[in-house]
């Protein structure tokens, strides 16, 4: 684990295998290595940048071996990364974006540094705070993050006021917005005091804000919000601004909870 921002090593790393392994088409490969979109990439195979074997290739439907091909682009050969991925508490004030014109502390600031494209999974706005997934392995964040393959995220929020039964079922049944509607897969009570409570809240979409607009609307403020897992991963015993490399077992998990091979 740890709280400053530095360069990798093997160690801190883990030994993972690379993003991609196999036959994969050739814009694929070329966004896991670091060349942007898919949709940029496509653009370099048809400007005739890219070459493979020593041949260039125009098609983008080609489909390719990075650990059997030689791919060049532009002339100098691809790298594949290996795989990164990072349990991350982020803290109330960081924000999730990889360029703040402000200079305000990213949660990207909080990992070590790697030359390597990164991506966030479960966004967490300004003042909420728990856990994040940080990966170069853009198809598991994808499928992670897109609520058509349900992977559940836990939160637990401290509100104003005692949510009675009829406001947690209409949480669960759904709450109707201008450009959404909101639904809590599950919700529970964990603690009552005299003027607030400790809620349970797991959700399979994440919309901007989805949780404090939802209590708001019942008139419940929410005075702390912290998400406690993401699928079958959990925070754990990490603190605010820790980190720690996953596990063989726990990548092996999400991935399966997205629908992935191990």
């Amino acid at each position: 684990m740890g709280k400053m921002r530095e360069k990798h090593t093997g160690l801190s790393r883990g030994i993972f295998p690379p993003v991609l392994t196999g036959k994969h088409r050739l814009q694929k490969v070329l966004a896991a290595a670091g060349f942007g979109s898919r949709r940029k990439c496509e653009e370099l195979i048809l400007a005739g940048r890219v070459m493979v074997d020593g041949k260039v290739v125009t098609e983008l439907g080609t489909k390719v071996d990075p650990e059997k091909n030689k791919i060049l682009v532009d002339g100098l050969p691809i790298k594949i990364p290996e795989r990164i991925y990072y349990a991350v508490y982020k803290p109330e004030g960081v924000v999730c974006t990889h360029r703040d014109p402000s200079g305000r502390l990213r949660v990207i600031d909080l990992v070590p540094e790697t030359d390597v494209r990164l991506f966030f999974v479960g966004r967490l706005d300004l003042h909420s705070e728990g856990l994040m997934l940080i990966t170069n392995d853009g198809e598991l964040a994808q499928r992670l993050t897109h609520p058509r393959f349900g992977v559940p995220k836990v939160y637990r929020v401290l509100v104003a006021g005692v949510p009675d039964e009829k406001v947690l079922t209409k949480l669960v049944k759904g709450v109707h917005f201008a450009d959404f509607v909101a639904r809590a897969k599950r919700v529970r009570m964990l603690k009552k005091y005299k003027q607030s409570a400790v809620l349970e809240i797991e959700l399979c979409e994440g919309h901007n804000r989805e949780i404090r607009r939802m209590l708001a609307r019942f008139g419940h403020k929410v005075y702390k919000l912290k998400r406690i897992a993401i699928g079958p991963l959990s925070l754990g015993k990490l603190k605010p601004g820790q980190w720690r490399v996953l596990t063989p077992a726990e990548v092996a998990a999400l991935r399966k909870a997205a629908g992935l091979k191990p």
